[in-house]
C-alpha cells in the first residue's frame, strides 16, 4: 500500500467514528512491531504498546463501524498473530492486515486512549461537601442557555445539590425544565407529583409534619437518581428545607466508627411501601459502597424501613450503628437549611443527598411544590453533548 495514496483517499486526517471530539495531540513519529503488538512513539516522547487485536477491534472504517450510528460491527473472536503492514503518513497510523483489510488511526485518538493516559471526560467527579457548603445557584434565564445549563449540570454531578432561581410561577415548569435534560422517571406517584398537604395522604410528604432526613423510594430496586422540586407557593410558616451529604457523612462515619460503617454496608434490611394499589419492597443495606469504599448509595428512610428481619444476636449491633449514622446526619456539622422560595427549583441526587423539612402550619398560608425525577445518566449525557460545542 502506498501511504501517500492512502492518506489522499482519506481527504483528511483519519476519523475514528465518534461523535465526541478528541484533541489533535502530537503526531506519531515511530511505529514498530513487537512481540506484544505495535510500539508507538509520539513527538512529545510519550510511547505505548498496543496489541494487534486491540487495534483491529478499534478500526473505524465503515465495514467495522456503522457510518451513521458509529456502533461497532467488528466482532473480535479470533486472535491475530500476523503483523500487519505498518505505515505512518501525516503523523497518523495506517495498517494493512493479512486479509487485505485497511485500518487508519488518528494520532490524537490513539494518544488519548493509550493505556497510560486518563480518558478525558466532561463529567466531574463526586466531591463531598466541604465545611460551610452552599449550593450553586443558577438563574432560570441563565439555565436556558448552554453555559448556564452546563454550570447547573456540573454542580449537580459534583455536589449532588443545586438551585435554579427566579423562575416563572407557572404549573408544570418543573416538567419543562427536567425534559431539557431527559425523560422524567415515573414511579408509583406518577411522572410528576404535587407536594402539598391533602386529606387521606399515602405519604408523609403530603402532610404538614416535619420530615427527618431521608431518601425517596428506598423500597425500589433502584431508587430514582435525581429529584427536582419546584416551588410555586410557600406562604406557610415553617417548612424550611433540610439537606445533608451522604458522601460527607459516610466519610465521617468511617473516621468515627468504622465498625458501624461495616455493619450498615454489609447488612441487608427490608424496605417496603404499601397502599391500596401498590406493595413495593426490596432488601438492601442502608449504605452501599464500591470495592474501593466509595459511596454508591444511601438508603435511609425511617418510615419506609420495614420489620428488622435479622438474627437476634445481630440486632443490638445494627441498632447501635443505625443510631450513630442518624446522629451524624442530623448534626449541625453535616446539615444545611434554607427556605425554598416561589420560583426556585432545588434539585439533588436522591441516592446521595438526604432531604427533609421542618414542620409547617398549613393554616398560615399555602405551600405547593411540584416534583419529578430524572436518571443521573441523562445529566451526564447532556453534559457530554454540551461539551462537544465548547
Amino acid at each position: 500500500m502506498n501511504s501517500a495514496v492512502f492518506a489522499e483517499e482519506q481527504h483528511q486526517a483519519p476519523q475514528m467514528g465518534e461523535l465526541a471530539p478528541y484533541q489533535d495531540g502530537p503526531s506519531l513519529t515511530e511505529a514498530v512491531p513487537t512481540d506484544e503488538g505495535i510500539h508507538l512513539t509520539w513527538q512529545d516522547g510519550q510511547h505505548t504498546t498496543l496489541p494487534l487485536l486491540w487495534l483491529r477491534d478499534h478500526c473505524a472504517c465503515p465495514a467495522c463501524r456503522h457510518p451513521q450510528t458509529r456502533e461497532r460491527l467488528y466482532l473480535p473472536l479470533e486472535d491475530i498473530s500476523e503483523t500487519p503492514t505498518i505505515e505512518l503518513a501525516g503523523g497518523h497510523l495506517y495498517l494493512t492486515w493479512q486479509d487485505g483489510h485497511e485500518s487508519a488511526f488518528h494520532s490524537g485518538w490513539l494518544y488519548q486512549r493509550r493505556p497510560e493516559a486518563e480518558i478525558p471526560t466532561a463529567v466531574p467527579s463526586l466531591a463531598p461537601w466541604r465545611d460551610q457548603f452552599t449550593p450553586e445557584r443558577i438563574r432560570h434565564a441563565d439555565f436556558l442557555t448552554p453555559e448556564g445549563e452546563k454550570a447547573w449540570l456540573t454542580a449537580m454531578l459534583r455536589d449532588g445539590l443545586a438551585l435554579i432561581t427566579e423562575g416563572p410561577l407557572v404549573e408544570e415548569e418543573v416538567s419543562r425544565l427536567s425534559e431539557r435534560i431527559g425523560p422524567q422517571r415515573a414511579t408509583n406517584f406518577g411522572s410528576r407529583f404535587d407536594v402539598r398537604s391533602k386529606p387521606n395522604p399515602n405519604n408523609a410528604a403530603y402532610t404538614a409534619v416535619g420530615l427527618p432526613l431521608h431518601i425517596d423510594l428506598p423500597n425500589w430496586r433502584q431508587p430514582p437518581d435525581i429529584q427536582l422540586l419546584y416551588c410555586l407557593q410557600n406562604e406557610a410558616s415553617g417548612g424550611q428545607s433540610l439537606f445533608a451529604d451522604g458522601a460527607r457523612v459516610v466519610d465521617a462515619l468511617r473516621q468515627q466508627d468504622p465498625e458501624a460503617l461495616k455493619i450498615l454496608s454489609e447488612t441487608a434490611i427490608d424496605f417496603r411501601f404499601q397502599d391500596d394499589t401498590h406493595d413495593i419492597a426490596v432488601r438492601e443495606p442502608v449504605i452501599k459502597l464500591d470495592a474501593d469504599g466509595n459511596l454508591i448509595e444511601i438508603r435511609l428512610n425511617n418510615w419506609i424501613r420495614d420489620t428488622l428481619h435479622l438474627p437476634a444476636p445481630k440486632m443490638a449491633a445494627w441498632y447501635r450503628a443505625y443510631r450513630v449514622l442518624w446522629q451524624l446526619f442530623h448534626s449541625e456539622a453535616h446539615q444545611i437549611e434554607f427556605t425554598l422560595l416561589p420560583g426556585q427549583m432545588v434539585a439533588f441526587d436522591n441516592r446521595r443527598v438526604l432531604h427533609g423539612r421542618r414542620e409547617f402550619d398549613p393554616n398560615s398560608g399555602a405551600r405547593h411544590l411540584q416534583g419529578t425525577y430524572l436518571d443521573r445518566d441523562m445529566l451526564a449525557s447532556k453534559l457530554r453533548v454540551l461539551a462537544r460545542s465548547s
